[in-house]
């Protein structure tokens, strides 16, 4: 396969009943617009830009356009879309863009992270959503969208509890992991507090586990390693009992989700992005990845070794969305974890897999 597999998700994002025409000579900007969740966002924004003939300009801030163009690659101008570097955790630039629509998605987002670069997680989620929400309020934006992360549940209180929207359980602020998701709550408390304060129309957006073409295989992550091994043909070997719990949701159901809360979404208000259907024991997953391809004759097998110390491993065994206030806005999720895994290694065995220009 090749990248007719994002082509073809992407079209199929535009192609949903969205008030597209709110985005009208509209400018949105993205930051992290090389990140895996923004980059098909950006996809998805420019497809819509040409599909709906909306004359949107779409703005997508880099840390380094060097190390970002790879998942930008066929885009371009005619799309709409322009790049202007910045880092996150940074000043913002003097000539800093405005824009109607801003999406802060800039972040570090795996746990390799968390244990040797604790101060580059928080910043661009602390300092960076302070800036860009003062930005925002200065230039006029219309609307202000976060993405923060199922991690700002903590450990839940009950296993079998279902997650909604305003049930937390706990969470350590000592323990360095918790680099990532205290500085996610405290940015969503930002924008309540901008949405109360100045009037700013903000969202919030939860992913729980989300994969797809684009992701990086050296992530860290275990579904990430496990489609690394696939490709490259090796055994999936487990360095735990593989009994913790996971719901995976398909980047392109995703992207869907966040473009319909960008659109509908209520003032200081947060929304799951998840597909509680597809939940998996992560020793399943990793033998349903290895059926999917029998002609590679791969298997599971469990080592007894901890992982690289830079890992830091998350204490939740199983966190169970609900989005139930998100369906009530029209979306769903519909890929499954087979097809959507399928698509995502087949995405990864041709030239142009992970792109998003389409």
């Amino acid at each position: 396969m090749n990248a007719d597999i994002i082509a073809a998700d992407i079209a199929n994002i535009c192609a949903a009943h969205l008030p597209w025409q709110d985005l009208r000579g509209k400018t949105v900007l993205v930051t992290g617009g090389g990140g895996f969740l923004a980059a098909y966002l950006v996809g998805a924004l420019c497809h819509a830009n040409r599909m709906h003939q909306l004359g949107l300009r779409v703005v997508a801030t880099v840390r380094s356009p060097e190390s970002n163009l790879a998942r930008l690659a066929g885009l371009s101008e005619k799309d709409g879309l322009s790049l202007f570097v910045q880092d996150a955790s940074q000043v913002l630039a003097a000539d800093f863009p405005r824009a109607d629509f801003v999406i802060h998605s800039a972040s570090h987002a795996s746990p390799k992270y968390y244990g040797v670069d604790p101060v580059g997680t928080l910043a661009p989620n602390t300092v960076g959503t302070f800036a860009l929400l003062r930005h925002a309020q200065n230039t006029g934006a219309e609307r202000f969208m976060f993405f923060s992360s199922s991690e700002v549940y903590g450990a839940p209180i009950h296993a079998e509890q279902n997650l909604h929207e305003t049930e937390f359980g706990t969470l350590d602020c000592l323990q360095v992991r918790s680099c990532y998701a205290e500085s996610k709550r405290i940015a969503e408390t930002m924008c309540a507090a901008w949405a109360q304060q100045h009037g700013l129309h903000t969202l919030v957006v939860r992913p729980f586990h989300t994969y797809g073409p684009g992701m990086a295989l050296d992530d860290g992550r275990v579904f990430c390693d496990f489609v690394a091994d696939i490709l490259a043909g090796r055994n999936i070997i487990l360095k735990s009992d593989g009994l913790a719990q996971r719901a995976f949701c398909y980047c392109a159901d995703a992207t869907l989700g966040f473009l319909t809360v960008l659109l509908r979404g209520g003032k200081a208000e947060a929304y799951n992005i998840a597909n509680p259907q597809e939940e998996y024991a992560i020793r399943d997953l990793a033998k349903l990845l290895t059926e999917l391809f029998p002609q590679k004759g791969l298997r599971v097998a469990f080592e007894n070794k901890p992982a690289s110390g830079a890992y830091l491993k998350s204490a939740v065994m199983r966190s169970r969305p609900c989005i139930k206030k998100i369906r009530a806005l029209g979306w769903e999720p519909k890929t499954t974890v087979p097809d959507g895994f399928r698509r995502t290694i087949e995405s990864f065995s041709s030239d142009n897999g992970g792109r998003a220009g389409v």
